[in-house]
C-alpha cells in the first residue's frame, strides 16, 4: 500500500521500535525505506542485517534531504512520511486506507494522530527504555479521538504523483523546522484542500528525540529559523497560515487548536482580525532580523 519513508540519525533503539511496530501492527503490506544519517550507532548494520531498503549519507543531512533521497526508492502509489521515534499502534493503516478509498482522488493530505508528544496527551513512557506498550494498547479505545481539521503533521500520507508535483520536501529548511508546514503550503498552492487528521489511526510519539538529545535549545532555534524561512518564502508566518488557512496551529495560550473535521477547507475570511494577525506576525519575525537572529 504505502512507501514509508523514515529518516534516522543515530537513533537505533527508536528505529527498531518503529519498524517492529510497523511489522506487527500493520493490516496491509507496506514498503519500508529508511534513510540512515551517519549510522555510527549500529543502525547501518541493522538495516543491512534485516534486509531493509535504505539510502545513506555519511553525515546528518536533515529530514528534508533524507526524505527526498528515500522517496527515490518508492515503488508504490502512496508515500507515508514518518519519523523514527513513532510506535505504530495496531490497525494504524486501516483508517488511512479507508479514507483514501472514500475520497476517490489523489488531492489530499491525511495523517494519523500522534499520541504522547503530539495531538493527544497520554503517558506510556518518554523513552524506549520506559515505554509501557501494554498500558498503551490497553487504552487504545479511550485514546481514539475525533477526525480533525488542518493537519500538517506526521505520519502523513500523500499520493506519489502529488509528491512529485510539489517537488517533495523543501530542502532549504534543512535540517528541520517549519518544513512540514511548508509542505502543506505547497499543497495549498496547487489547490489541495483536504488536510485531515484521523482520530482512529494512532501512532505513539516519543517526541523529537533526535533534536532534543542533540541540544536542548536546538528545537526552539530550528522552529524560529523555519518561521523566518517560511515568512520570506510565502509572506506569512507559520502559525498564521495554520490558524487562518488550515484552521489548526496554536491559540494565544500556545495550546493546539483541535477542530473537528467537517470537510475540505475553504479560503480564509479576510476580515479585520485576519489583517491584524498578519501584521503582528510579520512584526515578530522582523524583530528577529533586527536582533540578528540567524
Amino acid at each position: 500500500m504505502f512507501s514509508i519513508l523514515i529518516p534516522s540519525y543515530n537513533n537505533l533503539e527508536y528505529l527498531k521500535t518503529c519498524i517492529d511496530s510497523l511489522k506487527k501492527n500493520s493490516e496491509y503490506t507496506h514498503q519500508i525505506i529508511v534513510h540512515i544519517n551517519e549510522g555510527t550507532d549500529g543502525s547501518l548494520e541493522y538495516v543491512n542485517e534485516n534486509n531493509l531498503e535504505y539510502t545513506f549519507s555519511n553525515e546528518n543531512i536533515g529530514m528534508p534531504k533524507a526524505l527526498n533521497r528515500a522517496s527515490k526508492l518508492s515503488k508504490l502509489d502512496y508515500i507515508l512520511i514518518s519519523h523514527d521515534d513513532f510506535y505504530y499502534c495496531p490497525g494504524w493503516d486501516v483508517e488511512l486506507v479507508k479514507n483514501v478509498n472514500f475520497i476517490g482522488h489523489n488531492n489530499f493530505y491525511l495523517s494519523s494522530t500522534m499520541v504522547g508528544a503530539g495531538q493527544v496527551e497520554f503517558d506510556a513512557g518518554q523513552t524506549v527504555d520506559n515505554f509501557d506498550e501494554t498500558k498503551l494498547l490497553d487504552n487504545l479505545e479511550i485514546i481514539k479521538t475525533i477526525d480533525f481539521q488542518g493537519t500538517t503533521k506526521c505520519p502523513g500520507l500523500i499520493h506519489k504523483d502529488v509528491w512529485k508535483r510539489v517537488g517533495g520536501w523543501s530542502e532549504e529548511f534543512s535540517p528541520t523546522g517549519g518544513d512540514d508546514t511548508d509542505f502543506a503550503m505547497k499543497l495549498w498552492k496547487i489547490n489541495i484542500r483536504i488536510f485531515k487528521g484521523l482520530g482512529k489511526s494512532l501512532a505513539y510519539h516519543f517526541g523529537s528525540i533526535t533534536t532534543r538529545k542533540k541540544h536542548k535549545s536546538l528545537f526552539t532555534y530550528l522552529g524560529s529559523r523555519g518561521n523566518k524561512i517560511f515568512l520570506k518564502k510565502w509572506g506569512y508566518n507559520i502559525n498564521f497560515f495554520e490558524k487562518f488557512f488550515l484552521r489548526s496551529g496554536l491559540d494565544k495560550n500556545k495550546n493546539l487548536i483541535f477542530n473537528e473535521y467537517t470537510g475540505p477547507l475553504k479560503e480564509p475570511k479576510k476580515n479585520l482580525n485576519f489583517y491584524v494577525e498578519l501584521i503582528k506576525g510579520k512584526f515578530k519575525i522582523f524583530y528577529l532580523y533586527l536582533v540578528g537572529f540567524k
